[in-house]
């Protein structure tokens, strides 16, 4: 059983129940559990625990009928003593500087624990962009470029997809940073399409990273693919990409959610229709199907649990009824430092979100590199060097957590927070 380490009391903490845990105090109470396991110098604490740089801007947007919008966005720089920062865009009405700021934090971690050279950033929009036109949409994203456009370039913070955010949205902020400086610059963003300057293997990179770590996790149970169960909360991009891979990989997939609820058949699910099904309706539903609410799937009686969706999702309220034998986090931040005790104590088996969806980035990587080089490879060799770091990395991390005898996050965290400290005293405090 892996070592219990107390979690740091703060007076600030939102009430921990689904959606409302502030993701940063989460963040930094992680850290703070790394950083103890370390003996990290109480200077470098201070130093690590903070966000380097917050750019907040306000922005018009002509919309259709004519009429001006404002809105709010974020582009926070979490660390960059390691590389230039990587991070994602998200577009959703819930953002907020907090949220910003703990996925920031998040990626420096998870660009250290796979040991590739950039540090974590993160940006949004407060909007939800469903409500927007595609003309509304373009506008707001090549403002929003403009406005953070002091921040990004590709050898200083590189954007990337995240929630609500595509390739397309990706091009837009290519071109927009490419006509403000005169010349193509398709190392600036990655994420995009092939045809400027994108990666093969890049949209399936991050559930196809969860696969491999959830494989490798499995064989460590000593528990075969054709006798696991899988439940995935959020069949986005990265939970229809994990439980696909997962299903040609020998397990069963039996039961998927979306934001409207799950669809879920112990015989196992047709991927391809209930997808179909969404696309036709807008609701997840095969011809046999029991429709469950996102908070009963996590509940589920199965071997994998895949949360691909938000934040605070597994929290001190179910987590003791969570049955799953390993959790493999496809969201960045799905479970509580609360709920991570609870896990722990249950014997659950978890693979933090810094290094299960570490896919992304990772490909993200391989693409900022082929942009900066001007020469591409082909899927299987970047599938291949994926699955080389990611194993690298989860073997790393495992042998790390049965060494000091703690849960598989604390130890992800160790492995990343020793190495971007042992950065920074490098590079040392500029005066």
């Amino acid at each position: 059983m892996a070592q219990q380490v107390e979690i740091p009391q703060r007076e600030s903490t939102i009430p921990d129940e689904p959606g409302r845990a502030n993701p940063f105090t989460n963040a930094q109470t992680q850290f703070d559990i790394a950083a103890e396991v370390l003996g990290l110098d109480p200077n470098m604490r201070r130093v690590l625990r903070e966000c380097k740089r917050q750019l907040i801007v306000t922005f018009p947007v002509l919309m259709d009928d004519h009429a001006i919008q404002m809105f709010t966005g974020f582009r926070v720089q979490h660390n960059i003593d390691r590389g230039p920062a990587k991070g994602g865009i998200r577009y959703h009405q819930d953002v907020n500087i907090d949220e910003v700021k703990a996925l920031a934090m998040w990626m420096t971690w998870k660009c250290a624990v796979v040991g590739i050279p950039y540090g974590g950033a993160k940006g949004g929009v407060i909007v939800d962009p469903k409500k927007l036109s595609r003309n509304e949409l373009e506008n707001l994203t090549r403002r929003y470029t403009s406005e953070i456009s002091i921040l990004i370039g590709p050898d200083r913070d590189i954007p990337a997809p995240d929630v609500n955010t595509n390739a397309q949205i990706m091009a837009w902020m290519m071109d927009t940073i490419s006509m403000q400086v005169g010349h193509s610059v398709p190392a600036v963003v990655t994420g995009k399409p092939l045809g400027i300057g994108g990666s093969e293997g890049r949209a399936e990179a991050t559930g196809r990273g969860c696969m491999l770590t959830t494989l490798a996790a499995l064989k460590h149970l000593g528990i075969h693919p054709k006798d696991a169960t899988v439940a995935v909360q959020g069949v986005g991009n990265v939970g229809y990409t994990t439980a696909k891979l997962l299903q040609q990989a020998g397990c069963k997939v039996v039961a998927v959610s979306d934001s409207n609820g799950a669809c879920y058949n112990e015989d196992g699910i047709q991927l391809d229709e209930v997808v179909r099904e969404k696309e036709l309706t807008g609701r997840l539903r095969q011809k046999v199907c029991t429709m469950l609410t996102n908070a009963e799937l996590l509940e589920l009686p199965v071997t994998v649990l895949v949360p691909a969706a938000l934040e605070n999702q597994i929290h001190r309220g179910n987590a003791h009824r969570v049955k799953a034998k390993v959790v493999c986090e496809g969201a960045n931040g799905p479970t509580t430092p609360e709920a991570d005790l609870i896990l722990a104590e249950k014997g659950v088996f978890l693979i933090p979100d810094i290094l299960a969806n570490a896919g992304g980035v990772t490909v993200s990587y391989f693409e900022w590199v082929q942009d900066l080089q001007e020469f591409f490879w082909d899927e299987s060799d970047i599938n291949q060097r994926l699955e080389r770091i990611m194993m690298k990395a989860f073997d790393n991390v495992l042998r790390v957590s049965q060494e000091k005898k703690v849960n598989m996050r604390v130890a992800a965290y160790v492995v990343a927070v020793d190495r971007v400290a042992q950065a920074t005293t490098i590079r040392g405090i500029y005066p």
